[in-house]
């Protein structure tokens, strides 16, 4: 069975960039564990609220399959942290498949997992990706190598397909 760790911000995580690749995840037969910086009740922007199943800090390659980045206005307290950073470098290392989607591709930039990589994003943020060094496309979801990025809640379940294919 394969595993996904699926990291949401505390507060104001986009509600359906969870649940709706989660459908997908569970549908194919893949267990998901929530991940997030405490597993106190995390609050979507739309009102979901969620009990992580695992601490950030707690999460490692050899328990998962693919690392998948939630977006909503609070994923950017990823962004410039080392701990995301570090983690992305490890499971991408490890040759795991690492995805992020809405402004969670951000994170991947800035831990300089994208420089000449094919990768999208918000629209509104896209010049935090093109000044990292990826190859910004505006698709609603890009897959380059071991990475697949989602531009937000509207490509959401197409998200999920493409992280069930790439791990199929």
């Amino acid at each position: 069975m394969k595993k996904i760790a699926m990291v949401i911000a505390q507060d104001k995580f986009r509600d359906e960039e969870l649940s709706e690749p989660r459908i997908v995840f569970e549908k194919a037969g893949f267990q998901v564990s929530v991940v997030s910086t405490t597993t106190g009740t995390a609050k979507g922007m739309f009102g979901m609220t969620v009990t992580p199943d695992v601490q950030f800090r707690d999460v490692k390659p050899e328990d998962f399959d693919a690392l998948v980045f939630v977006g909503g206005v609070g994923a950017s307290q990823y962004w410039d942290d080392p701990l995301a950073h570090k983690m992305l470098w490890d499971f991408s290392s490890a040759g795991k498949l690492i995805a992020a989607i809405c402004v969670s591709p951000v994170t991947m930039a800035k831990a300089g997992l994208l420089k000449g990589k094919k990768a999208t994003v918000w629209a509104s943020d896209s010049g935090q990706l093109l000044v990292c060094g990826a190859r910004y496309t505006g698709n609603p979801v890009e897959r380059d190598g071991n990475i697949i990025t989602g531009a937000g809640p509207f490509a959401a379940k197409e998200f999920g397909e493409a992280i069930v294919k790439a791990l199929a």
